[in-house]
This record gives structure tokens, C-alpha cells and sequence, in this order.
């Protein structure tokens, strides 16, 4: 992907919402702006979320909010998002561009621990309460929430894992960093997960689709 097919796609065949391409334009500069997804991925989710009429969507890792706008945006009226993450700093300019957009009121957005705030979704009986859960946030975490979501979304539903290609390192056998083998490691696992039918798509930093059989 060059420079100039990346304008192309983002200018002449990509959708995004004003109110999107603010937030992201206010990311990027910050320190950490390169964790947030790109245009074309979230047009990407916003399309599945709509194939699939989801209703009820996890987020696991929201950092300054652009995949659950771009999920919120997608979703029907009576669409609800259940958003974790750890920061109250990123978190906080989610939360202004979600009073923006007039999604706020769909967001359940909880701070803390990852895995604890799944467990606690898991105490609250909510078992196969989600169609769509999406994770992107510690790596070395990604197991532990993966067999979460496992649960708690639906027979049918769809988990969707990003940066399973981290920058392509998970090829490179010289790469042992803790972050980099535990991708290596989940996607062998997935491959050879009967409970999914899995796909990775090569869109931004690798997505990993995970429909629950």
C-alpha cells in the first residue's frame, strides 16, 4: 500500500463521518496516536456490524474512542455498546466526542482491569449476550479476553481481534518479545480453534475474523 493508493482509497472510495475524521485528526499527533484504527478499517466494521444487524457490541481496549464511534454510528437506535479500557485520560476524549456525535447515550464505557471487567460481565449473566465483541488492547492479554469473548457473545456472533499481523513481526522468527509471541501463539491457536470459523483479513495492522460456531 503506497502513500498515494492510501490517499486514493481514503479520499476518492472511503466513508467517513466528519465528526470521525475530527477525532481522528485530534488522535494522531498524540504519543500514543498510532494505536487507533484507520479509516478503511473502521468502514470495514461499520459494514459487518450492519450485515449482522448488531445490537449489542464489546469493546475490549477503546483508547480515545474511534472504533466504538465508528460502531455506534453503524448501530440501529436501540444499538449498546459495553466499552473497556483502562484510561481515564484517553477515555476522556472519547467520551467528548461521543457527547458530540449523540451516541453517548448508547455507550456503557468501564475502567479498569480488562479481564476482572469481564469476569464481572460473566457473574452479570451476560453469556451470550453480545453479537460482535472487538479486541484491541494489551497483547499479552488477548488469550484471556479471546476465551472471555468466547462466552459472552452469541452462537453466531463474530469476535474480531486487530494488529494479529504487528507490523510483521508474528512472521519473523527472530521476534520473542512477549507481545509479539503471544500473537504468534493465538493465531496458531485460532487457526486450529474448532469452536470458530476464522479469517484473517489483511487491513490495517492485520484483523483476525472469528465468527463462534
Amino acid at each position: 500500500m503506497t502513500d498515494r493508493l492510501h490517499a486514493y482509497l481514503l479520499t476518492e472510495v472511503g466513508r467517513e463521518a466528519p465528526v470521525l475524521a475530527e477525532l481522528r485528526r485530534e488522535t494522531e499527533p498524540m504519543p500514543m496516536g498510532g494505536m487507533q484504527i484507520s479509516p478503511e478499517h473502521g468502514q470495514f466494521v461499520a459494514l459487518l456490524i450492519e450485515a449482522l444487524g448488531v445490537r449489542r457490541y464489546l469493546e475490549i481496549g477503546t483508547f480515545t474512542g474511534y472504533s466504538a464511534l465508528v460502531a455506534a454510528l453503524a448501530m440501529p437506535a436501540d444499538g449498546r455498546l459495553t466499552c473497556l479500557d483502562r484510561s481515564e485520560e484517553w477515555t476522556a476524549v472519547a467520551r467528548r466526542f461521543w457527547q458530540k456525535a449523540g451516541v453517548a447515550e448508547k455507550i456503557d464505557l468501564r475502567l479498569g482491569d480488562g479481564v476482572a471487567s469481564l469476569d464481572a460481565l460473566l457473574a452479570d449473566g451476560k453469556a451470550g449476550a453480545y453479537d460482535l465483541a472487538f479486541i484491541d488492547a494489551d497483547k499479552a492479554g488477548y488469550d484471556r479476553y479471546y476465551e472471555r469473548c468466547l462466552t459472552l457473545v452469541r452462537q453466531g456472533g463474530l469476535i474480531l481481534l486487530d494488529n494479529m499481523l504487528w507490523s510483521g513481526a508474528v512472521a519473523d522468527p527472530a521476534a520473542t518479545d512477549e507481545d509479539t509471541m503471544a500473537l504468534k501463539v493465538l493465531n496458531r491457536k485460532i487457526r486450529d480453534d474448532r469452536r470458530v470459523t476464522c479469517s484473517m483479513v489483511p487491513i490495517g495492522d492485520g484483523l483476525m475474523l472469528c465468527r463462534r460456531r
